[in-house]
């Protein structure tokens, strides 16, 4: 029978320490709570080579130390990591009975000096003074936003806060998971479109002026390929011209950096929002993902604030504000104010043609049957499997592209290079 190690309160809110036996975690806990304690983590214990030792709770314990130095580090606000753990680790302290105040005493306790170790401080001084766990995150925005306060609201006003803190855990799970999934699948072209860029600024900067002082002392007649390959690499070191003041490794450097802090810069506007984010679902390949993201991310806020008992028009504009694209921004906008005004919400969103015909059909279904929530989430499911597949697809298609864009390139200079080395051949074989 395997054997569970846990970390637990008493009923005067002291840790407790301990290991039992069970076949499973939930039976564990149940033991646990059976002898009076509030148990804050249930890790099995394994077995390496003999030797047993608690891998889960070992694991728990570093990914807090990382989130707390990534959250220590972080520049306006609680990272995603952080806030996920605390909302579970709350969840499971509310689901074993202990107070609130008490469960938010011991979250703070357990984070190391830090943004959201001072704004647990200030929560637990505002729900000690008699104010709501809602309105006491409310002024931490940086840590809780609207969509986590309204459903935190609502689990308060439905004495189900511990369900609505396990339903919030889990979103912020999936999010979480989605984005991790899109980064990650976007690491390998850039790391490999970075070192190609490193190798090939450094063949123009060291290898072809070794080639060039050798052309000169032969006095070969140089092909055009070869003298556009020299130009470029005299162009890249800084050497094209006496009036050339800015070498070309910097434009190849800094011109992604400029271009990215320029489309940030339009961004912070709303015409420059707009107008970036309806380009960016119309490019090729990239859009669909964008597309399907977006879908997946406000399906799965609208299906789970509704979950959480908030009202359907407060829902739909805390979606849209959370929903990061401006064409399902103003969607929902219109979704809203046909609900208002007694009209359906598959209609709107149909004319709007932002999201595939089956998710509207879905919606339609799940407003008639009274079980829109449940229609959300399913539609936000399919939708996180079908972002995995485009991102698959969206990787298939680069790495054939990237291997041809560089066979030319590395072709090119080779071929630049050797051009003028046969014509040096052929005068020395033919004296």
């Amino acid at each position: 029978m395997p054997t569970y190690v846990y970390e637990a309160l008493n009923s005067a809110g002291k840790p407790q320490k301990g290991t039992i036996e069970a076949t499973s975690s939930e039976e564990a806990i149940q033991r646990i709570k059976g002898q009076g304690y509030f148990p804050t983590s249930v890790r099995e214990q394994k077995v390496k080579g003999g030797v047993a030792e608690a891998g889960g709770a070992v694991a728990v314990k570093k990914k807090k130390k990382k989130g707390a130095s990534i959250g220590s580090l972080s520049i306006g606000g609680v990272s995603n990591k952080r806030m996920t753990m605390f909302t579970r680790q709350l969840s499971t302290l509310q689901d074993a009975g202990l107070p609130l105040l008490r469960s938010i005493q011991v979250l703070e306790a357990q984070q190391r000096p830090g943004l959201l170790k001072s704004i647990l401080s200030q929560v637990g001084e505002d729900v000690e003074a008699g104010t709501t766990l809602s309105d006491s995150m409310a002024k931490h925005p940086k840590a809780f936003d609207r969509l986590y306060c309204k459903m935190v609201n609502a689990g308060e006003i439905g004495g189900v806060l511990d369900v609505i803190l396990q339903r919030l855990a889990n979103f912020l799970e999936k999010a979480q998971r989605l984005r991790r999934r899109i980064i990650g699948a976007m690491i390998y072209p850039s790391v490999v479109i970075l070192i190609s860029v490193a190798i090939v600024t450094g063949i123009m900067v060291f290898v072809v002026p070794k080639f060039q002082s050798i052309f000169n002392d032969f006095e070969v007649e140089l092909p055009g390929l070869t003298l556009w390959l020299i130009d470029t690499s005299m162009w890249v070191a800084g050497k094209l011209h006496e009036n050339q003041t800015i070498p070309g490794w910097v434009w190849i450097v800094f011109t992604p950096i400029v271009a990215w802090l320029t489309l940030k810069l339009i961004r912070w506007t709303e015409p420059g929002r707009a107008v970036t984010d309806m380009i960016r679902i119309r490019i090729p390949v990239i859009g669909n993902l964008i597309k399907k993201t977006s879908v997946a991310r406000f399906t799965r806020t609208l299906g789970t604030l509704i979950a959480a008992g908030v009202p359907i028009l407060e829902a739909i504009m805390i979606t849209r504000d959370t929903s990061g694209n401006y064409v399902f921004e103003k969607a929902l906008m219109k979704v809203h104010d046909s609900i208002r005004e007694g009209e359906t919400f598959a209609g709107p969103l149909r004319e709007a043609k932002v999201c595939d015909a089956i998710v509207v059909n879905m919606i339609d279904v799940g407003e008639e049957t009274g079980d829109l929530d449940s229609m959300l989430m399913k539609i936000a499911d399919n939708y996180d499997e079908e972002v995995d597949v485009a991102v698959q697809s969206l990787l298939s298609l680069l790495e054939p592209l990237l291997v041809v864009v560089l066979g030319t390139v590395v072709g090119t200079i080779v071929l630049a290079l050797f051009l003028p080395l046969v014509k040096m051949i052929e005068s020395v074989s033919g004296t």
